[in-house]
């Protein structure tokens, strides 16, 4: 049974400021000098492209990192050990991807909408069939992370579900829809700060509980959970160090490469360089929370070592596992509890705040612009309120996919979130045909994303129906020796997981060959499977339909380039200036680029085998870059 725990007056004063100051933080940047009725739909949604790499390396690192790394993360550790904290090193590898190929080919690109480039490299076809994938990914994605924190939160504090669901989406709404961008980010900063000072209370003061971090880890290497390396290649096992590496990898590629809630911060920088320093800080800072999240699973464990909450039917799942530590050994200290709820809410506000912005400017840039023909004809200050408009609708429609989420089960909400994890693989296919891949067409990238899709989704179903076994998922042992309403000294694994994952099933049937091996695979392989099939076939089917011919080089990353002047020794071109340098070139030598669509005007001069491509300004000047 669940126990309830109902605040104090101090918890509810931290919480009500935590939301207050996002809140001024929003009303701020929406209202300070400077701000006037005629703001651009560019400002609102990218900040003019001038804000610095701080904030945004807080904003990017808090995006992802929402109330289930809080809550989340360390039940994960309770249940697999630290084998989990190896996902440190797929982020290293995936900041280095990140500014080696996604930065300098979208930033050089001048656009807001990742799937903007889809249209000017494969077409409109495959540009909205991705663009409906991830609308479908994020619709899901939000309600859940909106809806099941709060459930967990609710049943062991007290405090009331839909109160705090309908605070939450409608604060984020505001701040989004008043401040845009800055707001978003100057908010992410401030909740960054919140998870982070709540996970350090926790893992302080329940290391003085248990009595200090080196017993704390000393009862979590006795009991198994100081299992940082292990290289056993079997893919079927859920938590291994190739398993995360790989898995991890593409996963978190797909978020910082082709997800618009992360694009969109990085873009925002006032430069090229800037933004690939905001990445590499964005890693110092997921780094030191996601320790201190991992490191608060080992607390739980040494709290709970001989008596486990489930197993002695305190609550009924693992999700919380989190609240039930802060209530029982923490709620000594005023206002603590208070504390850690508001850390776990700053996530998901934070979550909410960048998912609605980026739809935003995914339905403005995707959808509107191109097929609403009046826009253009729309003053800035008329454009700038629809997108507040449409922002205010995402937030509202937010609640309504909580509602949806509220009517799910447990195993279907962990279904669900793995899903639309499974929708993200075959994205990133495309992205790569488009970036890496020169030959790569529209025909053979919508053949592709359909067939990568069709595959993660067709193992994510089978694994639902056949779930994996305690063979492959390796649930670490728990015991309930010392729980004083029960007389067990059972030592079986729990077979529960976490939010992140699918919930795994008692169920010993009889299983076909196929759900012993390629059903069982362990959920970090659907996103690489999904990806390298959509290369794959997206390959096959370009070689037969032709190719691409005259491909602009400006939609191939750069990085591409390097690395074939360097295979077949082509002349050395000029060193690459960075993007906010000018030259003075007159205008009169100047070609329009066909293809723009924006309103600065964008050039290409040809010099030899190179092409430069830059923005006239009012000046006369033209800023430009290599390719």
């Amino acid at each position: 049974m669940t126990e309830n725990h109902v605040f104090q007056v101090w918890d509810y004063v931290i919480f009500a400021f935590v939301l207050f100051v996002s809140a001024a933080i929003g009303f701020y940047c929406a209202f300070k000098r400077g701000r006037t009725s005629q703001e651009t739909t560019e400002e609102f949604l990218i900040g003019n492209r001038q804000i610095s790499a701080y904030p945004i390396a807080f904003s990017l690192a808090s995006s992802f990192l929402s109330a289930l790394t809080v809550i989340g993360n360390p039940a994960e550790v309770y249940s697999f050990g630290m084998i989990f904290f190896m996902f440190i090193f797929t982020w290293l590898l995936t900041m280095i991807a990140t500014c080696r190929i996604d930065i300098p080919l979208f930033y050089r690109l001048n656009i807001i909408s990742t799937y903007e480039y889809l249209n000017r490299r494969f077409g409109q076809l495959v540009r909205y069939q991705v663009v409906c994938c991830f609308l479908i990914h994020m619709f899901f994605y939000l309600g859940i992370v909106t809806y099941a924190p709060s459930l967990a939160l609710s049943q062991v504090t007290g405090l009331n579900l839909w109160i705090s669901i309908v605070t939450t989406a409608l604060l984020c709404t505001l701040y989004t829809a008043l401040g845009g961008i800055k707001a978003v980010v100057w908010t992410d900063v401030f909740q960054l700060s919140i998870m982070l000072i709540s996970l350090l209370t926790v893992l302080i003061q329940g290391s003085i509980h248990v009595g200090g971090l080196g017993k704390m880890w000393n009862i979590g290497e006795n009991g198994g959970r100081i299992n940082f390396l292990d290289f056993d290649p079997d893919p079927r096992r859920r938590y291994t160090f190739w398993t995360i590496l790989v898995g991890g990898t593409f996963g978190w590629t797909t978020i910082y490469s082709c997800n618009q809630a992360q694009v969109q911060r990085y873009l925002a920088c006032k430069s090229e360089n800037e933004a690939k320093k905001a990445v590499f800080l964005n890693l110092l800072g997921m780094i030191i929370v996601f320790t201190t999240a991992c490191l608060c699973g080992l607390v739980m464990y040494a709290v709970y070592e001989t008596c486990d909450p489930i197993k002695a039917n305190k609550i009924s799942n693992p999700n919380q596992m989190m609240p039930l530590l802060i209530v029982e050994i923490l709620n000594q200290t005023p206002g603590v509890p208070g504390l850690f709820v508001a850390g776990a809410y700053s996530g998901t506000l934070s979550t909410i705040s960048s998912g609605i912005s980026a739809m935003a400017a995914v339905l403005v840039e995707d959808f509107i612009k191109p097929i609403w023909k009046p826009w253009e004809q729309l003053s800035n200050g008329k454009k700038t309120l629809v997108s507040k408009l449409i922002v205010m609708i995402l937030g509202l429609t937010t609640i309504g996919m909580a509602v949806l989420a509220s009517l799910l089960q447990g195993n279907i909400i962990q279904a669900s979130i793995s899903v639309s994890g499974i929708i993200q693989g075959p994205i990133l296919g495309v992205f790569t045909l488009a970036a890496l891949f020169p030959k790569s067409n529209g025909k053979g990238a919508f053949v592709g994303f359909f067939v990568g899709l069709a595959l993660s989704v067709w193992v994510g179903i089978a694994a639902q129906i056949y779930p994996p076994t305690d063979k492959f998922t390796r649930l670490l042992e728990t015991s309930t020796s010392g729980c004083l309403q029960l007389n067990s000294t059972t030592s079986t694994p729990m077979n529960v997981t976490s939010l992140p994952t699918i919930m795994t099933s008692a169920r010993q049937e009889e299983r076909p060959s196929i759900a012993k091996n390629f059903y069982s695979l362990s959920y970090l392989y659907y996103n690489p499977v999904a990806c390298l099939s959509t290369v794959l076939v997206g390959l096959i089917v370009s070689l037969f339909t032709g190719g691409t011919e005259n491909l602009d080089p400006t939609l191939i990353a750069p990085i591409v380039h390097t690395v074939h002047n360097f295979i077949f020794k082509n002349e050395q071109a000029c060193p690459i200036p960075e993007t906010n340098n000018k030259l003075q070139i007159p205008l009169v030598e100047l070609k329009k680029r066909p293809e723009s669509h924006d309103s600065t005007m964008q050039y290409h001069v040809s010099s030899g085998n190179l092409i430069q491509y830059g923005h006239s300004q009012p000046s006369g000047e033209f800023t430009y870059f290599f390719v």
